[in-house]
């Protein structure tokens, strides 16, 4: 159960409503075993009536009122106190599943990038969800199973002991027995549940991929493939299911029969004893009693070490996220303010995961308030500079200073909360049009939201939805078209008005004239901004401070549109060839 350690922390914040958990559960079973005690006496007030038909009537039944009124009042405190058991218990499970979620999900916002790139979106999701379900079950039922097992057979065992001492040993013989076989399972039960949480991640990740592409699976008419391929994986999800399913399934009947092994002691033992005088016929029904009052708890016994096993299995997998360190540490806490000076020196990069070297000794320099643009084929490393700037990776070798402080002497937060970046791919939340552009500005105006809607150039597609602001957007935007996202992607970038601001071939699906107007506009907003711009279209570079030309990492061309034009290379070949389709059209 080591990995199940990490919970401690949570056990100890709610340590006072476990603790009263515990002592509810004591006494509800202190008053629950009384019941047996009291059900012997009765038998023994009948008995001894039936012997001495002298005793008086009016007698007996006053003592068999007594008991019986005794064995209701104790029965109803004892389900009085099971509920209360229940309601500090179950719900310290519910407050624990709630604070480990909130964990995991914190820690998933601190991982880097990188770490997203070698990890399936279904998987993160199975491990705060399904992963956390079975964790939940061991902090809540597991836990009030054991104790109330535990306690209920302390406290049995004593009063058998006290009522019968040999009878007891005969009556708790299999209990050996069962703790080796519970011990075989249990370590079987681990391994299963293993191998069925992966599968589950798989068959979760292949799910959300097809939901998610569903518009490419569609197009390709491959929905009876990806059907096959998902009955496939289900198939083996429900094989490893019915693996672990078949070993639990051995311990409710062994329970059961060393249940029924222990009654047949205690009638055929406490028979004899009972013909020998050595106790009464109430002690043998109190015994019988005892005894069937464990099935349950020892019945549990199997299911919460598989829940426990469950349990470890899955907190494993979390704590593999868990022990996961961010690879981009924010290492300074004071605040560093940014007035946007960048300056790359020798700046090399390669990814992790790919191992491709998309930057190979880049230096250039930006100055506060001024706009650089990039242009490259694809590959050319275009966007890795973006990334850079953002530190979303962390260079290999040389240095990128951001005011003359290399970028990792500077506070992330405030570095990351400077810059408006406008990715390549739009990407919009499943929420209304206008909190998609409010995520640049939490606090935002509804004013400031259509300004910079107006300056993004897609106020008027907006307002001609039914919703108009309103508007519900689907799963990643798919509701707009690619320009009308892109237009938001920049409303959400220019409504926070950041000192630095990144554009990442950002107007490649408007059209030439809207693209002008946004040009000008951006114009005008980046004005004392430093702005960066990626794109393949000369018209959107063309009024930059600077224009540098990558090709595979390195830099080709720099200098000034007017200078590039007339020099030989890539910038020259591209403006003519555009030129000329212009032209054409």
């Amino acid at each position: 159960m080591k990995e199940l350690k990490h919970l401690n922390k949570y056990f100890f914040k709610y340590k006072k409503r476990i603790v009263l958990g515990i002592i509810i559960t004591i006494a509800s079973k202190l008053f629950i075993v009384f019941v047996p005690k009291l059900i012997g006496a009765t038998i023994d007030i009948v008995d001894l009536q039936l012997k001495n038909s002298d005793r008086e009537i009016s007698l007996f039944k006053s003592d068999l009122l007594e008991n019986i009124f005794l064995i209701i009042g104790t029965a109803l405190i004892a389900g009085l106190l099971t509920f209360l058991m229940r309601q500090t218990i179950i719900n310290v499970s519910r407050y624990i599943e709630f604070d480990l979620k909130n964990e995991i999900y914190k820690h998933y916002q601190e991982l880097s990038l990188n770490f997203y790139k070698k990890n399936r979106t279904g998987d993160l999701m199975n491990r705060i969800s399904e992963d956390v379900q079975k964790v939940r079950m061991y902090v809540g039922p597991a836990i009030m199973y054991s104790i109330n097992t535990i306690t209920l057979f302390i406290v049995v065992l004593i009063f058998m002991y006290r009522q019968a001492p040999l009878l007891t040993l005969y009556t708790i013989t299999p209990l050996p027995i069962l703790s080796i076989l519970i011990y075989k399972i249990s370590k079987e039960i681990h391994k299963r549940s293993t191998i069925t949480q992966q599968y589950l991640s798989k068959l979760s990740t292949f799910t959300q991929e097809s939901f998610s592409g569903i518009s490419v699976i569609k197009a390709y008419g491959t929905e009876s493939q990806t059907q096959y391929n998902f009955n496939a994986l289900s198939q083996k999800s429900k094989e490893k299911q019915l693996n672990l399913v078949r070993i639990q399934a051995f311990f409710f009947p062994m329970m059961i029969l060393l249940i029924g092994i222990s009654n047949i002691i205690v009638i055929y033992i406490g028979g004899k004893q009972f013909i020998n005088g050595l106790i009464s016929l109430g002690t043998i029904t109190e015994f019988i009693i005892y005894v069937n009052m464990l099935t349950w708890p020892v019945a549990t016994v199997g299911w919460v070490t598989s829940i426990i096993q469950q349990a470890e299995a899955s907190q494993k997998r979390i704590n593999e996220f868990l022990k996961s360190e961010p690879e981009i540490q924010n290492l300074i806490t004071t605040k560093t303010p940014i007035n946007g000076a960048i300056e790359f020196k020798d700046v090399h990069f390669t990814y992790d995961d790919t191992n491709i070297k998309a930057l190979k000794g880049i230096s250039f320099k930006i100055n506060p308030g001024e706009t650089l643009a990039i242009l490259g084929k694809t590959g050319s490393g275009k966007s890795t500079i973006l990334d850079l700037i953002g530190r979303l990776y962390d260079i290999n070798n040389g240095i990128i200073t951001i005011d003359n402080t290399p970028i990792h002497q500077t506070n992330l937060k405030i570095l990351r909360n400077s810059i408006g970046y406008v990715p390549q791919d739009s990407f919009l939340f499943s929420d209304t049009i206008n909190n998609n552009i409010k995520f640049g500005k939490e606090d935002a105006t509804d004013s400031e939201v259509i300004t910079a809607a107006k300056n993004a150039l897609v106020h008027d597609n907006i307002i001609k939805f039914k919703n108009k602001y309103e508007t519900i957007l689907g799963e990643r935007g798919i509701t707009l078209s690619g320009g009308q996202k892109q237009r938001v992607s920049i409303a959400r970038a220019i409504i926070k008005n950041p000192k630095v601001l990144l554009f990442d071939d950002c107007l490649s699906a408007v059209d030439t004239e809207t693209e002008e107007k946004i040009l000008n506009n951006l114009n005008t907003l980046s004005h004392g901004k430093t702005t960066i711009i990626v794109s393949h279209r000369i018209s959107s570079v063309k009024n930059a401070d600077k224009i540098i030309v990558l090709d595979q990492g390195k830099i080709l061309q720099k200098g000034k549109h007017h200078t590039l034009i007339n020099e030989n290379g890539y910038y020259k070949d591209l403006y003519l060839k555009q030129l000329n389709n212009m032209e054409k059209q």
